[in-house]
């Protein structure tokens, strides 16, 4: 996956390779991914209002994926640079004006342009195609937030995630949740939270040793997601606190006796359900004074304005489960070759 396009340009969109060919491209299913991510639908998200079309350019033909590249735009209709009037010349604490200007001189202040978290909504489009292949296959990759700011569910219940504004996992801490989220925003501020991804039907092998591991491949996609400080495969940096007899899973002929390792051994699928946590900061765009420095290196006070997530988390989620797929499907059709067996009988029945 490539993605292209900028918060308060035209338009944003990805170029997606190795797409089997004849793979049935369900649209519909496509625009309702995009629709649990898209902004502006309640008080827990951006006021930004964006209807997050999909339009296929390219690599579908009669609703089958050709097996060339598969093309999609998503037209920006809302943007309000204006808002954005009164930063063009300083830094905004916590986002990537400063490192982008120290790398390229020249940034794009309108939302943050390419840093933008609007730059996400491709990725969903391209995880959507990913989600159909392993529909095929019967893989299934569902998310949902298990923590905001300090409350964490004990519970995850991924049907409940669907229904709830927040896509919150344990019903049980769903109004605490939300109520956190509404706080930080009356009070201009922002917070963080944490998503589960979880991933049923995957078999056995997936993954290639030491140096594209699925689960690095995993942490990899993962952290290149706006706003992304931490991910955890199964009980993550809990491992660390535990004994060797306490961290281990016992094997029977019924399987795996516990889940500590989450789905990964050696870098390669167990077959067993994998699990992934990431962990989002708080969003950056805070309407709070901030000291920050201008291009010129004067110290000036920050003020936005704009329209922005009171916890990039909650669509983050999604984001979270589009990137797992995409991963997924690429080591799916990667294994494919591993075995000789496999290869032979591929050409013999070509033959």
């Amino acid at each position: 996956m490539t993605t292209f396009g900028e918060s308060h340009g035209p338009a944003i969109g990805c170029v997606l390779d190795g797409v089997p060919a004849g793979l049935v491209i369900d649209e519909a299913f496509i625009q309702a991914q995009m629709d649990r991510r898209r902004p502006g639908q309640n008080a827990y998200a951006t006021a930004r209002k964006e209807p997050d079309r999909v339009e296929i350019l390219s690599g579908v033909f009669e609703g089958r994926a050709t097996g060339t590249p598969i093309a999609m735009v998503i037209y920006n209709t809302n943007q309000k640079s204006k808002d954005y009037g009164n930063v063009k010349d300083l830094f905004r604490p916590g986002h990537a004006d400063f490192t982008y200007w120290q790398k390229y001189g020249i940034r794009d202040y309108r939302g943050g342009g390419r840093s933008s978290a609007r730059e996400t909504a491709a990725r969903v489009a391209a995880g959507a195609v990913a989600k159909l292949m392993l529909g095929e296959l019967g893989i299934e990759v569902r998310s949902g937030i298990f923590k905001i700011g300090e409350i964490e569910g004990q519970s995850f219940d991924f049907d409940h995630a669907l229904q709830s504004e927040i896509f919150a996992l344990d019903p049980a801490v769903e109004a605490a949740q939300k109520e956190a989220v509404l706080q930080a925003k009356e009070a201009h501020d922002s917070i963080g939270g944490a998503a589960l991804v979880r991933v049923t039907g995957l078999p056995a092998g997936l993954g290639e040793p030491i140096y594209y591991k699925l689960d690095a491949v995993l942490a990899d996609a993962m952290m290149g997601i706006n706003a992304v400080k931490g991910v955890e495969i199964g009980e993550g940096v809990r491992s660390a606190e535990m004994l060797g007899s306490e961290n281990d899973d016992e094997m029977t002929k019924e399987g795996f006796k516990t889940h500590h390792h989450g789905g990964t051994l050696g870098g390669i699928s167990s077959g067993d359900t994998l699990e992934v946590k990431v962990y989002f900061k708080p969003t950056p765009s805070i309407f709070k004074p901030l000291k920050t420095l201008d291009i010129h290196g004067e110290e000036v006070t920050c003020e936005l304005k704009g329209r922005h997530d009171p916890c990039v988390a909650v669509r983050g989620s999604v984001v979270a489960e589009a990137m797992a797929a995409l991963v997924v499907a690429d080591m799916v059709l990667l294994n494919m070759g591993r075995k000789m067996d496999d290869v032979a009988r591929y050409y013999e029945k070509r033959s």
